[in-house]
C-alpha cells in the first residue's frame, strides 16, 4: 500500500472514531401562508417567555416606568449581529403599534452617564419603540456587568436563538471583555468544549467578515469551522475582501452571502499539481502531500489530526513494514 493510501486510511479510521451527529434535513424556504404562520408561531413563542418574564418580575415587586428610549443605551456587549430587513422584528414593531408594548424591558442605571440608562435584555422592542416614536417600558435595577450578559443570555434561550456565528462572536466580545469561560458558558448555555469551538471559529474569521455575511442561520458549526480552516490562507481573506466590495454582495440573503463567499474562496483554491489535500468527509483540511524529484514531503495542517498521528504513529509505521514486507514474500 501507497503511503497516500495509508494516510487516507488513517483520516477515515479518525473520522470513525468520532460519533457524528444525524444531519439535520435541508430546510426549505416558506411561501405565502406557511411563512406567515411560522412567523405568528414564532410570535406566540415570543409572547409566552415575555409574560413568563412579566409574571417574574411582579413576583419581585419591581415598577414598571416608561423611558425616553433616546435616553436607553444597549448593552455594553451586543449578540445579535443587526440585519436589515427582519421579517420578525417587522411583525413585532406591527404589534407594538396595534396592541402597545405588552412587556417591558429591563435596563439597568447607566454606569457613566447620569440619567441615562443601559439595557440589558429586550433590545429589539427598545429599537421598535424608538421608531414608532413612543416612549418604551421597562424596569429598572441595579445589574453588575455579569448580571447584564447572563440577562441577554437568559432572553436568547427561549426567544429567537441566536445563530451559531452570532453565539461565536458574543463568546469572542465577551472574552474581550474579561469574562472567563465559566461565565461565557453560562451565558450562552453551553459547555466548556462549545465555548472552545465557539472562539475557534470567531478568531479564525476576521470581524469584518463575519459582519459582511450576516448572521447566517442556516450555516452551523461545521461549514463555518471549514470555512475558518480554509481561511489560515492569507490569499482566501484577500479574495472574499474583494467579494465582499462587489455592488450586489449586500443585496443578497445573509445565507446566501456564505456561500458566495465559500464559493469563491473554493473556486479559486491554488493548488499544486504534485500537490494532493487530504480532507475530511465533510471538507474539513488535515494535511496535503507534495511530491517532487526530490522527495515527498506531508503537510499537516490540523492540529487534532497532527494528534491522532503522533499517538498512532507506532501503529502506521508497523502496518506500513508488515504490508511492505508481504509485497516482497510475494
Amino acid at each position: 500500500m501507497k503511503g497516500r493510501d495509508i494516510l487516507k486510511s488513517m483520516v477515515n479510521s479518525a473520522e470513525h472514531t468520532k460519533t457524528e451527529a444525524p444531519q439535520a434535513p435541508v430546510a426549505h424556504k416558506p411561501a405565502g401562508a406557511v411563512r406567515a404562520m411560522n412567523l405568528s408561531l414564532g410570535r406566540l413563542n415570543e409572547e409566552a417567555a415575555a409574560a413568563k418574564e412579566l409574571r417574574e418580575a411582579i413576583a419581585a415587586g419591581d415598577k414598571v416606568v416608561e423611558l425616553n428610549p433616546a435616553l436607553v443605551e444597549v448593552s455594553f456587549i451586543r449578540d445579535r449581529i443587526p440585519l436589515e430587513g427582519d421579517p420578525q422584528f417587522d411583525e413585532l414593531k406591527a404589534s407594538i403599534a396595534d396592541s402597545g408594548q405588552q412587556v417591558p424591558i429591563l435596563v439597568r442605571p447607566h454606569p457613566t452617564r447620569t440619567s441615562n440608562y443601559q439595557a440589558a435584555y429586550g433590545h429589539r422592542r427598545l429599537r421598535a419603540a424608538a421608531d414608532l416614536g413612543r416612549p418604551v417600558k421597562a424596569i429598572v435595577r441595579n445589574l453588575t456587568d455579569e448580571q447584564v450578559i447572563l440577562a441577554q443570555g437568559q432572553e436568547n434561550g427561549p426567544r429567537v436563538d441566536l445563530s451559531f456565528i452570532e453565539r461565536a462572536l458574543f463568546a469572542r466580545r465577551l472574552e474581550e471583555h474579561g469574562f472567563d469561560r465559566d461565565t461565557i458558558a453560562k451565558a450562552l448555555s453551553v459547555d466548556k468544549p462549545e465555548i472552545s469551538r465557539l472562539l475557534q471559529v470567531a478568531e479564525g474569521v476576521p470581524s469584518e467578515i463575519i459582519l459582511a455575511v450576516g448572521p447566517a442561520p442556516k450555516v452551523g458549526r461545521p461549514r463555518w469551522l471549514a470555512f475558518a480552516e480554509r481561511l489560515k490562507d492569507s490569499e482566501s481573506t484577500k479574495r472574499l475582501e474583494k467579494e465582499i466590495e462587489a455592488p450586489d454582495f449586500s443585496a443578497d440573503e445573509t445565507n446566501k452571502r456564505f456561500d458566495r463567499l465559500w464559493k469563491a474562496m473554493t473556486a479559486t483554491e491554488k493548488r499544486s499539481k504534485d500537490a494532493e489535500a487530504v480532507r475530511t468527509k465533510k471538507g474539513l483540511p488535515l494535511a496535503s502531500i507534495e511530491r517532487n524529484a526530490r522527495g515527498s514531503k506531508i503537510t499537516v495542517t490540523s492540529a487534532e489530526f497532527a494528534e491522532f498521528l503522533s499517538s498512532h504513529m507506532h501503529e502506521l509505521v508497523a502496518r506500513f513494514e508488515q504490508e511492505k514486507h508481504g509485497k516482497s514474500a510475494d
